[in-house]
C-alpha cells in the first residue's frame, strides 16, 4: 500500500527561519509534478529580526512555484512588475517558464505576532512542451478555490481536480492539491484517478494501516492503493499527486529535463540576463557556488 515514508529535513533560509523540506528526497524525488515542497513556520522571531527572514529576489526556470499561507502575510514581487500580498487561503501560482526573478518580503510586523506566520511552498514541474513558455503569475481568492465540508472534515481545493471539486487554477499537467482539516476520529482516503498521490501530514497524526504517522512526515502511496485513512487527533493534511512528467533534473532554483538548460540558466543569472523584480531590484541572491551535481538537492536558500 505504502511506497515510501519521507521525514522531513531541517533546512535554515535565515534567523529565525527554518523550514522542513520534504521534497526532493534521494529515495523518491517527485510526486507526480511536485517536485519540492517546504514547509515554514510557524515561525517565532522579534520584530527587529523580521528583515532577517526576506527572501532576496532570486530566478527560476522549468517550474511553477505556488505559495499557500496558514497564517501570516507575505509580500511577492516579480520581473513581471507584479507586486502582491498573499493571505490565507490564498494561491500565489508563478510560472517561471524561460526565467522569471521573485522575491518575497515579510513587511507586516504583525505578522509575527503569536507565531502566526506558516507557509507552505511547492514547485510543479513543467512538461517539457511548456518549460520555455512566457513567464506568468496569478493570484487566487479563496472565494475562487472550492471547498468540501462533511462530517468531521474539512477540504480546499488549492489546484487541479479532486472528489468531484474542480477550478479554474491554471496548470500545465494533470495533478491534484488540497488543503484538508480533520477531526479526531474522522476516517478518510485519497482521491482516485491520480496515478501518483501523496499526503504530507503538517500537523497532529494519522493512521493508516495500524501505524501512526505524525506532523513532518510524508505518505506517498503505491499507484493501486485505496488507502483508509484515521485521523488519531485534530490533523491538517497536504494531499497531492498528479501525472508523472519523466525525469527532471534540480539545482538550486533550476528545474528542467536537461542538463545544459541548467547550465544555461546558471550563466544567464550570472550575467544579469534574467531581469530582476522592477519594484525590488536593489539587492538580490547571488549564484551559489556550484559543489553539487545538477541532479542534486536544492540549496537551503531554495524556498521559491
Amino acid at each position: 500500500m505504502l511506497d515510501i515514508v519521507i521525514e522531513a529535513r531541517k533546512a535554515s533560509l535565515a534567523p529565525g527561519m527554518d523550514v522542513r523540506r520534504i521534497l526532493p528526497f534521494r529515495m523518491r524525488r517527485m510526486v507526480g509534478p511536485f517536485i519540492f515542497m517546504d514547509h515554514a513556520g510557524p515561525v517565532h522571531v522579534q520584530p527587529q529580526q523580521l528583515h532577517n527572514m526576506d527572501v532576496l529576489p532570486h530566478p527560476h526556470i522549468g517550474l511553477s512555484t505556488v505559495s499557500y499561507l496558514f497564517g501570516g502575510q507575505v509580500t511577492h514581487r516579480d520581473s513581471l512588475g507584479v507586486e502582491q500580498v498573499i493571505k490565507p487561503g490564498e494561491v500565489n501560482w508563478m510560472t517561471a517558464g524561460s526565467g522569471i526573478a521573485h522575491s518575497e518580503r515579510f513587511e507586516d510586523p504583525a505578522t509575527l505576532a503569536g507565531g502566526q506566520l506558516e507557509m507552505i511552498q511547492t514547485w510543479v514541474a513543467l512538461p517539457e512542451k511548456d518549460e520555455e513558455a512566457a513567464p506568468a503569475f496569478d493570484n487566487y481568492k479563496p472565494d475562487q478555490l472550492p471547498i468540501y465540508t462533511g462530517t468531521g472534515i474539512w477540504m480546499r481545493l488549492i489546484a487541479g481536480n479532486a472528489f468531484g471539486l474542480k477550478n479554474d487554477v491554471k496548470t500545465h499537467s494533470p495533478l491534484f492539491y488540497l488543503h484538508a482539516q480533520l477531526e479526531k476520529g474522522t476516517r478518510f482516503t485519497l482521491p482516485t484517478g491520480h496515478p501518483e498521490r501523496g499526503i504530507y501530514v503538517a500537523k497532529g497524526s494519522i493512521e493508516v494501516a495500524g501505524r501512526t504517522y505524525t506532523a513532518g512526515q510524508m505518505l506517498v502511496f503505491k499507484r493501486e492503493a485505496e488507502p483508509a485513512i484515521l485521523a488519531k487527533d485534530h490533523a491538517t493534511l497536504m494531499l497531492l499527486g498528479g501525472e508523472p512528467l519523466g525525469e527532471r533534473f534540480i539545482w538550486w532554483n533550476f528545474v528542467s529535463s536537461r542538463k545544459e538548460r541548467i547550465e544555461q540558466a546558471k550563466a544567464d543569472w550570472k550575467e544579469g540576463r534574467i531581469l530582476l523584480p522592477p519594484l525590488d531590484n536593489q539587492e538580490f541572491v547571488p549564484l551559489p557556488e556550484d559543489k553539487s551535481k545538477p541532479a542534486g538537492d536544492p540549496s537551503p536558500q531554495a524556498l521559491s
